[in-house]
């Protein structure tokens, strides 16, 4: 008895000293700013509130009334990520890339990007709600996914558009063969077998033969940040209707460093979803078209990119994040009013 009384005596003193050695974890708190850190920022607009979701972990969300002042919520979208995302992406974990969110047939849909950096072994899913102020998101599975060796395309940087017959479509994109447009369901999901169309690309890659050629630059510059992904150097793809134009904006080049990124937004435009969309000079985004909408312009911002474009209450607006040169590279909340000019060209 004795023996036992010591051995139970050990056992809670292990169990003790195994408690106390743990880290005490802290609850964290909302907080506001006027100058909100974001990467990757799409924002939606539901009973007389702004709702911003961006990369982070779970997803990063804020909220404002006056798109001036903004709460930063201390709980992500995504409190427990899926099964299915670590099934599906290899060394994708909880830190959920590029979100869109769109309100279609009285829900609202968001979808994100699992993957990890430089790799198309990559995976796009889907949430739903009725409610953006309930907090509470029904996870809607895949809509599509990528694979090394299989497929010469990146799924991830979702963006929904919904065509002037109520037809919505997704168009995706990083690197590799660019920018991918597909229909779907009334689910949004893909319908299966998978289809996808190239709408955009950096360079031109191909000849109109099929076979490996020069592109519109020639020596395209190697890529810093992947040995994997290549010179194609176009992501974050955002199409915004306007006045009986498609006008899809891309990312070009670099994002992700810092005061070093040279991240910048281009734009053309088509009068049909599925393209071809054309730049100001009539070059096809898919052989490397596209006017220059938005740089740095190291004052104020070393470089600026993954853009989204709204018309709310009455107004076009367009957000993406900016590398502050003040913040030593930090990546912030940019927002600016849209104007166009006489021949129906975006303008900030």
């Amino acid at each position: 008895m004795k023996a036992k009384t010591i051995l139970w005596s050990l056992l809670a003193l292990f169990v003790s000293s195994q408690t106390i050695a743990q880290p005490r974890h802290f609850k964290r708190a909302d907080f506001q700013t006027e100058t909100p850190m974001v990467h990757d920022p799409v924002m939606a607009f539901e009973d007389s509130t702004y709702y911003i979701f961006a990369t982070g972990m779970g997803i990063q969300q804020m909220t404002s009334k006056d798109r001036k002042t903004w709460t930063v919520k201390a709980d992500p979208v995504m409190s427990v990520i899926p099964k299915w995302t670590h099934d599906s992406v290899s060394g994708f974990t909880h830190h959920v890339w590029a979100p869109d969110i769109i309100q279609y047939r009285g829900r609202w849909w968001l979808a994100y990007s699992c993957s990890t950096f430089g790799r198309n072994g990559s995976a796009i899913g889907l949430l739903s709600t009725r409610s953006l102020a309930s907090g509470l998101w029904d996870d809607e599975g895949c809509i599509v996914t990528s694979r090394e060796g299989r497929d010469n395309w990146n799924a991830i940087d979702p963006n929904f558009v919904i065509d002037d017959q109520d037809q919505p479509w997704i168009v995706w994109g990083s690197f590799w063969d660019g920018i991918q447009l597909a229909r779907l369901d009334s689910s949004l999901h893909v319908a299966v077998p998978q289809q996808q169309t190239t709408i955009a690309r950096r360079f031109n890659l191909s000849d109109p033969d099929g076979k490996k050629a020069l592109s519109v630059n020639p020596n395209p510059p190697k890529n810093p940040t992947s040995d994997f992904a290549g010179p194609n150097a176009i992501e974050a793809p955002f199409i915004f209707k306007h006045n009986g134009w498609y006008y899809l904006f891309v990312s070009w080049d670099y994002c992700c460093q810092g005061a070093k990124s040279n991240y910048r937004v281009a734009v053309g435009r088509s009068r049909s979803v599925e393209g071809p969309y054309l730049d100001s000079k009539g070059i096809d985004m898919r052989n490397g078209g596209g006017n220059i909408f938005l740089e740095g312009d190291k004052k104020e911002y070393e470089a600026a990119g993954h853009c989204a474009a709204y018309h709310l209450n009455g107004q076009d607006i367009f957000i993406c994040h900016g590398y502050s040169v003040a913040q030593q590279g930090a990546s912030v909340l940019i927002q600016r009013p849209i104007s166009w000019t006489p021949d129906g060209w975006p303008t900030l």
